[in-house]
């Protein structure tokens, strides 16, 4: 697993407050999609808990793996008692169990490309189903925009995380669905796009960039100063565009691949 995934546990309080969560429509866009009953689902990289708590929120038992300690404190400070914390990265997850649903939210791309799809596809029941969503918040004007990049710019490039199969941001069909279609274990991929607006303080945008992992990376000393050359060109509060590209799949008719033998992680 990249070094850069394992950054969030040290702001896993500032995670919690400033990321915002998962609206209602993403769940009926899963639920839907599935055609039956989701009765229980495996979480890769759950960080604190937001789009756990979608889930269990209506019903749904989840396993909530996380491979940071710190993260899964948090999580467990805000999921109700039906989810199951399980410390692990996705590469080291065992379990005997199928479920109807396997997801990721904001962290597939963490994940290591080999064996990815054989693994999630061996953790489904036949027909069950595989989501991924996520996307980058932006900010929707970009006079605001470009004052931010060039605030940055002596001390950071982009802050963003390119496609990790290299897609233009211009195709119809991003990543992680051009893997999806790929795959001999996935069928009927498809992506939608849930259309989000926020609205937040200059504080609390700042807050949020600190919970991304290419300020992380920055010295604590640099990363200081980056945040107030960006405050002093932020107005009072700033409009974002936050929409969740979410990508489904699933699993091919037949028995799949085996799942890896049962261990037990750190709970």
């Amino acid at each position: 697993m990249s070094i850069r995934a394992l950054t969030f546990g040290a702001v896993a309080q500032a995670y919690e407050r400033f990321r915002p969560g998962y609206p209602d429509e993403l769940f009926t866009l899963v639920s839907d999609y599935a055609e039956r009953p989701v009765r229980n689902a495996l979480e890769i990289g759950a960080g604190t808990g937001k789009a756990t708590r979608l889930f269990a929120g209506r019903g749904v038992t989840v396993t909530a793996t996380e491979p940071d300690a710190a993260m899964l404190a948090e999580l467990r400070r805000h999921v109700p008692a039906t989810v199951s914390p399980v410390r692990a990265a996705f590469e080291d997850v065992r379990t005997g169990e199928r479920f109807d649903l396997v997801f990721a939210a904001a962290a597939l791309h963490w994940t290591q490309p080999d064996g990815r799809w054989p693994r999630v596809a061996g953790w489904l029941r036949p027909g069950g189903v595989f989501a991924s969503f996520g996307g980058p918040m932006q900010l929707a004007d970009p006079a605001v925009e470009e004052a931010v990049r060039t605030a940055r710019a002596p001390f950071l490039d982009s802050d963003e995380i390119p496609s990790p199969d290299g897609t233009p941001a211009e195709e119809p069909m991003q990543w992680p669905g051009t893997e999806l279609r790929q795959s001999p274990f996935f069928t009927d991929v498809r992506q939608h796009v849930v259309e989000r607006r926020l609205t937040m303080s200059a504080a609390d945008f700042t807050g949020h960039l600190s919970t991304i992992s290419a300020y992380l990376e920055l010295p604590p000393a640099t990363r200081g100063q980056v945040f107030r050359r960006i405050e002093q060109v932020l107005p009072e509060t700033v409009e974002l565009t936050a929409d969740i590209i979410v990508h489904l799949a699933r699993r091919a008719d037949g028995d799949g691949p085996p799942e890896p033998s049962a261990t037990h992680p750190d709970r």
